[in-house]
């Protein structure tokens, strides 16, 4: 895990269109074992279908274990769904289950907000996309845009072994008795393809900041462009300045980020940002045709990414992650197509001050709601000065 591998196939999955009628064949060819984790699992069309696959997995004699954050599965997971799947022989563990949402404790943010699947350790997914349809996006326009990509090779053997250290480890805070090792043996599979590619998580101990570290190692080398689809992008200052630093030596940075408001207060404190990296020559794109949830980058010819981790302090502070990189050229051209055609049919530049809401009202808002984040992730032992810096730059 976290090195680069040869001999993968890696293939780019766009929505749920594409991710769950793979995910959901995966599944029915599956003959030992099928290893599912995810943020949300919803009562809808695409989480019923994928529901009903592992049922049918389980009826053929298949091990078939779901593990969902508890966060989601208060909010998502219906009786009607946690009874079909407890029904037909699905294993169904909730990770830090909430048991006392009037008590607040700032480790209940440390949520699973990684998607991962492998069946029979042959083939894996991994991905920003939840088991929630494209279409269920209550208060935004429709479908949701998100990618994952399906592999096969040699790096399924380190997301086996990572999803089976985090369920034995579930068991065991949760006093279950447990057939899964804490330890588990990393199993070698053999090559599937030619490209190159790496797994890598973020958790809350020993890989804290390997995720960021992935993206910054691939900022510093930049020599002609960098294009990041984010949903929720608030960097720290670490990151804005790696990005600032690439434009600054004449790479074309491009930051294709949501317009859509679905959480104020960071949708407003990501925009007391633009002013300083539109001031270092970064375009910013909006995009609005429907709901952005992407979370990947490509970089020059060869470097690209996909995964659950957004660039904002969630997802690099606190949630456990997961993202695939890959060295890939026709991996990479393939990713960033879909991104070009996103900006060309469905996105409108951040191109002026102007454009920014320059009245003192919007500035005030922009800064409020900085300064509320920012203090938000001080109370709880967040960030610091590594994270934050100094203030940035008003424009």
């Amino acid at each position: 895990m976290n090195r680069f591998t040869p001999g993968n196939e890696v293939e780019l999955l766009r929505s749920g269109a594409a991710y769950f009628p793979a995910l959901v064949a995966a599944v029915d060819a599956a003959e030992r074992e099928v290893w599912l984790e995810t943020y949300i699992l919803a009562d809808d069309p695409a989480g019923r279908a994928v529901v009903e696959a592992l049922v049918r997995a389980a009826s053929r004699g298949v091990a078939v274990r779901l593990l969902v954050d508890g966060w989601g599965a208060k909010h998502y997971l219906t009786k009607r769904l946690e009874r079909q799947l407890g029904e037909g022989g699905v294993y169904l563990l909730k990770y830090r289950p909430e048991v006392q949402p009037w008590h607040f404790r700032s480790h209940r943010l440390r949520r699973l907000h990684r998607k991962l699947c492998h069946v029979d350790a042959r083939v894996a997914f991994v991905g920003g996309i939840n088991l929630i349809d494209d279409m269920n996006t209550p208060g935004h326009r429709p479908p949701r845009v998100d990618f994952a990509v399906r592999l096969r090779g040699p790096l399924v053997a380190s997301i086996v072994q990572t999803m089976q250290r985090l369920w034995a480890l579930n068991e065991l805070v949760q006093f279950r008795t447990s057939d899964v090792p804490l330890f588990p043996d990393l199993v070698p599979t053999g090559r599937a393809g030619a490209q190159t590619a790496k797994f890598t998580i973020r958790d809350n101990l020993r890989h804290r900041r390997d995720i960021e570290r992935a993206y910054l190692a691939g900022i510093r080398v930049a020599r002609r462009e960098i294009l990041i689809a984010n949903a929720y992008f608030f960097p720290g200052v670490r990151f804005r300045h790696a990005l600032m630093d690439a434009a600054r030596r004449g790479v074309a940075v491009t930051l294709l980020l949501q317009a859509k408001v679905e959480y104020p207060l960071l949708h407003y404190a990501s925009r007391a940002l633009y002013g300083q990296l539109i001031g270092a020559g970064i375009a910013i794109q909006e995009y609005r045709r429907s709901f952005l949830h992407a979370k990947v980058a490509v970089i020059d010819d060869r470097w690209a990414t996909v995964g659950s981790s957004n660039i904002d302090p969630y997802s690099l502070l606190m949630a456990r992650e997961a993202n695939v990189f890959v060295r890939d050229a026709r991996f990479a051209d393939a990713l960033r197509s879909e991104l070009r055609a996103m900006i060309d049919d469905g996105a409108r530049p951040v191109v002026t001050r102007r454009r920014l809401g320059r009245s003192l009202a919007s500035k005030a808002l922009c800064w409020i709601a900085y300064g509320i984040v920012r203090a938000g992730m001080g109370l709880l032992g967040y960030g610091g000065n590594e994270w934050w810096g100094g203030r940035p730059r008003k424009r």
